[in-house]
């Protein structure tokens, strides 16, 4: 299950989630625009100018619009966002051989200690592999490897698909409820050949922990994006929230959407990001550990509105794994936003939850109940 792999090297990218001065991208009639609930006034930015920074991180690229408080340079807020993402880097990038990850995933059977950042991302991304039934699990690296997803590149041509055996073998090295935690050593075991791949949760991470860096810089309003996935916090000097506009699936029924990004972040999972096709049908990168292959459910995209980034990034992957039907249930049961774009034979098919729906802004000053 993962989106944009952790590298310098990803041979497929998204394309990136537009970052908008918004006025424009708000007020056109025929957009769809996402307000959330604000109690009170939102407190003032720390100065009146907005600095745009970008670079490149994990396979992708990365972009900052930050207010820093007065004495605060954009050398200080640069360095403070690129130490964020090499930490993450170096944590969690199966690309990168003398990343913690590589280490476990090399390692031969036993237990093992890891640091309290690793440990913290595992723990969570457990949690909601219990959560969701599986649909979220950090376990699948060597089922991302196998069909062409991971550090060894895409499968050779003459052979697109793995052989049943090779699914075997990789689902039997696979599986949240087979890895064992030792929570009072932060030891996890290694049970020899298991691979922990975090690309379907990392970039969320990611965009929390420069965010959380930027606030304890004083930059306590900012919006974030890696890769597609953003957050914003605070508002723009004239009281504006972050606006931003949301992916769009090509031919989606839905209109071209945007959303006032007041902490809040977005993130969607769509099976046009990374996939081959081999006899007419795409292969998606989202992978489904009960079946070992990618997901076959007709859901083109997913995409998740949450307090957290990470959080956001990991339900709009379960929710892909869950599909058309009981990941709507689902999400609407948990009280997220969530939009579904599902291919059909009459062409694509919108659903949205209720807490999408709330969201949205109505011309008659009224939001839907």
């Amino acid at each position: 299950m993962s989106d944009t792999p952790l590298s310098r090297g990803s041979r497929a990218a998204p394309s990136a989630v537009v970052i908008g001065d918004p006025a424009p991208l708000a007020d056109r009639a025929d957009n769809r625009v996402l307000i959330p609930v604000i109690e009170g006034a939102p407190p003032r930015p720390p100065s009146d100018l907005i600095r745009s920074l970008d670079g490149q991180t994990m396979g992708t690229t990365w972009s900052a619009r930050v207010i820093a408080p007065p004495g605060v340079g954009e050398a200080t807020v640069r360095e403070a966002i690129e130490e964020e993402l090499a930490a993450v880097v170096a944590l969690f990038s199966p690309w990168e051989p003398s990343s913690e990850i590589s280490r476990f995933n090399t390692a031969p059977a036993g237990v093992w200690a890891v640091s309290q950042p690793f440990w913290d991302l595992l723990d969570a991304a457990m949690t909601l592999g219990d959560e969701t039934n599986g649909a979220v699990d950090p376990t699948l690296g060597a089922l991302v490897d196998l069909w062409g997803f991971g550090p060894p590149g895409p499968r050779p041509a003459l052979l697109p698909l793995p052989p049943e055996e090779e699914i075997a073998a990789a689902l039997a090295v696979s599986g949240w409820q087979k890895l064992r935690l030792n929570p009072d050593a932060r030891g996890v075991m290694q049970m020899g050949g298991m691979k922990l791949d975090f690309s379907g949760i990392a970039k969320g991470h990611a965009v929390d922990r420069v965010s959380d860096r930027l606030t304890a810089l004083g930059a306590t309003s900012h919006l974030i994006e890696i890769g597609g996935e953003l957050k914003g916090r605070g508002v723009k000097p004239d009281a504006q929230p972050w606006w931003v506009e949301i992916e769009r699936v090509e031919n989606s029924p839905a209109p071209r959407t945007v959303a006032a990004l007041f902490d809040l972040a977005v993130a969607t999972s769509g099976d046009y990001r990374r996939a081959f096709v081999h006899d007419g049908r795409l292969y998606p990168h989202t992978l489904d550990g009960s079946t070992g292959r990618p997901v076959r459910n007709a859901l083109s995209s997913v995409t998740v509105i949450h307090a957290s980034a990470m959080m956001a990034d990991a339900y709009a992957t379960a929710l892909t794994v869950m599909g058309p039907f009981e990941g709507p249930e689902y999400a609407e049961a948990l009280g997220l936003a969530a939009h579904f774009v599902e291919r059909s034979e009459r062409g694509p098919i919108e659903r949205m939850t209720p807490a999408f729906a709330a969201m949205m802004d109505d011309p008659d000053g009224d939001r839907p109940g």
